[in-house]
């Protein structure tokens, strides 16, 4: 679609990079709830909104974006080495800081309150990071998802007149 018969807000509705990017996050944070139920063997949609666990999200999210950025602008580009280095750091933060940070937060909820002068009103939050195992799922579902729409289906703006068509 030519850039110029949209309004500049309108134009991220043709931004199919972004769009398969963010649907690989999506469907990866979408994924935890049916691993909930089938592994858990229980119906808990908060994992919807929680970081951390199988499948990593963000790194869907980012190799998504990454990959998808290289099949439109080619993997030569410098858009593709940015969003592929960006990738890169998510990944390691996620695994390595994030994680750590998880770890820390687990043992200072296991201290015993009398050593707080105030007190707690609730536990630091646990579950911040992923294991490599997590993030490496992440990395693989983001760019079969990202590619996958982005060859098949077009940028939601494509996808949206094509329905139209369909629907006619």
């Amino acid at each position: 679609m030519d850039d110029v018969s949209l309004s500049n807000p309108l134009q991220i509705l043709d931004n199919a990079v972004l769009a398969w990017g963010l649907a690989a996050c999506g469907l990866a944070q979408l994924s935890k709830l049916l691993i909930e139920l089938v592994v858990h063997r229980r119906w808990r949609p908060a994992v919807l909104i929680e970081t951390g666990g199988m499948p990593s999200s963000h790194s869907a999210l980012v190799t998504g974006t990454a990959a998808a950025a290289g099949w439109q602008e080619g993997f030569a580009s410098p858009v593709f080495a940015l969003a592929a280095t960006v990738a890169f750091v998510v990944m390691y933060d996620a695994s390595g800081v994030r994680r750590a940070a998880g770890f820390t937060a687990e043992r200072v909820n296991a201290l015993p309150e009398t050593l707080w002068e105030t007190v707690v009103e609730k536990p630091l939050k646990e579950r911040l990071g992923h294991s490599r195992l997590e993030v490496l799922v992440g990395s693989l579902i983001g760019p079969a998802i990202a590619l996958l729409g982005l060859n098949y289906l077009g940028s939601p703006l494509q996808l949206a007149q094509l329905v139209g068509e369909v629907l006619g």
